[in-house]
């Protein structure tokens, strides 16, 4: 790797040390490095640190007012609706991490997003949201629960939005969960 990049061996081993802090890679020694795998407690956990993260996500916007990440997620809304309506999977995917993405920025807090940021850098974390909409009628439910967040922000509650956004992200690892069973039975 050192010589197709053209940098040192040490830079290559920095780099892919930290790539195993971030959990993308599984460095096993005197055999080799990996592209990491999740298993389903690693998804567990990351589901539940998602939870924790996402929820005082959008907790922090209810107090901070109007802030231009929450007119944001209004105006973000209208396609997702769309994309629901059309059943259509994947448009409704990438339109779910922008959701999460403006909430985890309008928290305003930088610690939160670097965890945040981290967490969702996990591999593969794309598939796993797929499986998690593929589940029957987990798209509108999903698409919802966005809505019903969002409100409970306009409306300046943010324990009610915590509450929602956690129950939103236990319900995806539950669909998503499903979804894992269904594929392991027809595989």
């Amino acid at each position: 790797m050192s010589e197709t990049f053209g940098v040192s061996r040490t830079s290559i081993r920095e780099a892919l040390k930290q790539l195993q802090v971030e959990g993308l890679v599984e460095v096993r020694p005197r055999v080799g490095t990996f592209v990491a795998v999740a298993s389903r407690r690693e998804i567990t956990e990351l589901f539940q640190m998602k939870e924790l993260l996402e929820g005082a996500a959008a907790r922090l916007p209810a107090f901070r007012g109007n802030v231009p990440e929450v007119e944001r997620l209004a105006e973000n809304m209208r396609e997702p609706d769309e994309a629901v309506r059309e059943g259509d999977a994947e448009r409704y995917a990438p339109l779910v991490h922008e959701f999460h993405d403006l909430l985890v920025t309008g928290a305003d807090s930088t610690k939160l997003e670097a965890h945040h940021r981290t967490l969702m850098n996990q591999p593969a974390y794309a598939r796993l949201v797929q499986t998690s909409l593929s589940q029957p009628g987990r798209l509108s439910k999903s698409d919802h629960e966005h809505h019903r967040v969002l409100d409970l922000i306009l409306a300046k509650d943010g324990d009610g939005a915590e509450r929602v956004m956690r129950e939103h992200v236990r319900r995806s690892h539950q669909a998503l969960m499903a979804g894992m069973d269904d594929r392991q039975h027809q595989g």
